[in-house]
């Protein structure tokens, strides 16, 4: 039983650590990705949301070339990978990593060259998107071998380096388009379009400063890694096509579970458009505009708090997968409970404190705008399913329970699909963020209900936590609301300034009350380990 508990914290901790990389890495590549839009959006002028709309559209089908162009296999790689390091056959993982960089050479350039080719056929009729999408094949060329060198690293659950390259990677695109928007916009009073397309060619400009970074930390941990291949059992023999059938056969499954959200995305450009034509009367460029809301303006917000939830995802599919080769599955059952409690931990507090203060969020974005504001209040919630549907299919995968996520996936996206015309026939822009959280919840559903009754995690244990979580959170929301309601009457949300002291004093109060009331209760410890309790002493919080 010791050394049960002893494992079992050994897990939480690679867990946690895991976790506090990815989530470094995610939160402030997201962060980044997200305040550049302040200038960029000014500089656009009045054509800001149809610049939004067009990259959201071109991004969309960017991101499933992406997913297929990996094929699926930096993940497939880290599980694979994974694996033989929990057998000691060190030797396989990296005979996995070099096979699947062949791969991923070979994918990248067919993907970018369809892309590319493609273009005017994936731009649905809209010409202004073929350049676009031809700048964005230039990362689909390069970035499956930034990922599979993320899925190396990841594999030993080393998450730094990964962590590292995603913010060396967003920074370097982040200057990449906030230069070349001024010069095109301010300097040289140019097209927007032409903005457009160098904001998104630095997408590849990205992914080029992320590899070299990724090189380096190779080169830097190469003795390490050379004794751990030295040191290997070296009892498994595998051969090439072996090894290339193993990885395609987990590749595949990740291709279609990495795409789900963006299934959803996808649903929701080619019928939001045409659905509501149906029911308003509005000129082309205003439906699109109103896409811009939901399908970039909020959405690009709210995956700050929803890479958390990737971030736990990508930590979680190794641990699992290490537990579940060893038939461990006493510490499968403990990596589920960590996982969900984590995730919530995290995640309902940071939504439901997104919610609260959406307005002056939306104001330091892109100005005030009351509809843009709802838009991004109902996406605050969404945010909640789009995190637990990542971490739920993650945790699938690990277990190597690819055929039943992708049985979830279907189910779900069929119900988007049925629900979608009503939901907007109803609730107009509203529509289809309804509609994903009813599908969603669906899946979430399946996927917690499967998982207990498979692995019999103690669920009673994580009902209890997460019914602490969720009374914190919604007691935080309240007075976060009320608190920046009442500020809200001497520092305006309507200027970027006054929506800047609200943004600052509504996340210092909800912090503040979230952070005290979970040590004060010792639900943090509980979750996060007795490090924290050294925390609470230094807070002279009495337990």
């Amino acid at each position: 039983m010791k050394n049960n508990n002893s494992h079992e914290n050994n897990s939480q901790a690679t867990m946690i650590r895991g976790s506090a990389w990815m989530t470094f890495g995610s939160i402030v590549s997201r962060i980044l990705g997200a305040i550049y839009i302040i200038p960029w959006y000014a500089w656009m002028g009045s054509d800001g949301n149809l610049a939004n709309a067009l990259t959201a559209k071109s991004y969309n089908i960017y991101s499933l070339f992406l997913i297929v162009s990996t094929a699926g296999i930096p993940g497939a790689v880290a599980k694979q990978v994974a694996k033989y390091n929990a057998l000691n056959e060190y030797g396989i993982g990296r005979k996995l990593f070099r096979r699947g960089l062949f791969l991923m050479i070979i994918f990248g350039v067919i993907s970018a060259a369809i892309m590319y080719l493609g273009s005017p056929f994936y731009a649905g009729g809209d010409k202004r998107q073929i350049p676009i999408l031809h700048s964005l094949s230039y990362a689909v060329l390069i970035i499956p071998i930034l990922s599979i060198m993320r899925g190396y690293f990841q594999g030993y659950a080393d998450m730094m380096p990964s962590a590292m390259s995603q913010f060396i990677e967003q920074l370097a695109r982040v200057i990449w388009m906030l230069l070349t928007a001024y010069v095109i916009m301010q300097v040289q009073h140019g097209s927007y379009l032409k903005a457009v397309i160098q904001s998104n060619l630095a997408a590849a400009i990205g992914a080029a400063f992320g590899i070299l970074l990724l090189v380096w930390f190779l080169f830097k941990r190469r003795n390490y890694l050379n004794s751990l291949v030295a040191h290997s059992n070296n009892q498994i023999k595998i051969s090439t096509s072996s090894l290339f059938k193993e990885i395609i056969e987990q590749a595949i499954p990740f291709i279609i579970i990495d795409a789900g959200i963006i299934f959803y995305q996808l649903i929701d450009q080619y019928t939001f458009h045409p659905m509501l034509a149906k029911f308003v009367h509005a000129s082309s460029d205003q439906i699109e505009s109103w896409y811009a809301l939901f399908g970039l303006n909020a959405n690009k917000v709210i995956m700050i708090i929803v890479s958390v939830s990737t971030a736990m995802a990508v930590t979680a599919i190794p641990l699992l997968s290490g537990a579940h080769a060893r038939k461990d599955y006493h510490d499968i059952a403990s990596q589920l409970e960590n996982t969900i409690e984590l995730f919530f931990f995290v995640m309902l507090p940071a939504s439901l404190g997104m919610a609260a203060i959406s307005t002056p969020v939306y104001t330091i974005f892109y100005g005030y705008d009351p509809l843009g504001s709802s838009v991004l209040y109902l996406s605050s919630f969404t945010a909640i399913c789009l995190g637990s549907f990542t971490v739920l299919m993650a945790m699938l995968q690990g277990l190597s329970e690819n055929g039943l996520a992708i049985k979830y996936l279907i189910f779900g996206l069929i119900i988007k699909f049925i629900v979608q015309l009503p939901m907007i026939r109803i609730f107009k822009i509203y529509g289809p963020l309804i509609a994903t959280n009813i599908s969603m919840l669906f899946v979430i559903w399946l996927c917690l209900k499967h998982l207990h009754t498979q692995y019999h995690y103690n669920n009673d244990r994580a009902a209890r936590r997460f019914a602490g979580t969720a009374v914190f959170s919604v007691i935080m929301f309240l007075i976060v609301t009320i608190v920046t309601k009442f500020a809200g009457k001497i520092f305006s949300p309507q200027t970027r300034f006054g929506a800047i002291i609200l943004v600052i004093i509504g996340v210092a109060v909800g912090a503040i009350f979230y952070i005290f009331m979970t040590l004060k209760t010792s639900l943090a410890q509980k979750i996060l380990g007795n490090k924290v309790e050294a925390i609470a002493r230094k807070l002279h919080i009495n337990i």
